[in-house]
């Protein structure tokens, strides 16, 4: 069994050591950066555990930007350790970032590695699409990114011809 939950400033340090693992070729978040992460106010982050008082073993975080009612959100991360991926805990994690963006109504923005065939699968699933490319976006590879929207929940809905939520 998995569980989802935030993510607490005693994980900052496993949180390092997992994005070492995954991207060390592209500038890994240290401990510090999580830190900084986690105070902000505007932003959630998530923490996948194997149970309740766990170790990490996947994490997400999403940005609330904009004012009052014209809010917008943009996932940062979200990452899965190698030892646990294709157990769903990628769409689980999503999933809790999504519930923030659509209590508030807000579109959700990312970016994503254009060779990372599984996230970009993911993203389209759950109503992604993309809406352009960064050159050289993750550094020192130099890889490019897709940047990629969905639209806030209520917007998709009513142009599917469905009714706006209540």
């Amino acid at each position: 069994m998995t569980f989802i939950g935030a993510l607490r400033r005693s994980d900052v340090e496993r949180c390092a050591v997992l994005e070492q693992q995954m991207f060390a070729g592209d500038s890994p978040w240290p401990a510090a950066a999580f830190r900084a992460e986690l105070d902000a106010p505007y932003n959630r982050y998530f923490a996948a555990r194997e149970s309740i008082d766990g170790d990490v073993i996947g994490y997400a975080g999403i940005s609330i930007l904009g004012p009052e009612g014209a809010h917008e959100c943009e996932i940062h991360t979200i990452a899965v350790a190698p030892t646990h991926r294709s157990l769903g805990l990628g769409w689980a994690l999503l999933a809790e970032l999504l519930a923030v963006a659509d209590h508030l109504g807000a579109p959700v923005f990312l970016e994503v590695r254009v060779d990372n065939d599984a996230a970009i699968a993911l993203y389209e699933r759950n109503g992604f699409v993309t809406s352009g490319v960064r050159k050289g976006y993750y550094q020192p590879s130099g890889a490019d990114a897709y940047t990629m929207i969905r639209q806030a929940a209520g917007v998709a809905a009513m142009a599917a011809g469905g009714e706006e939520p209540s």
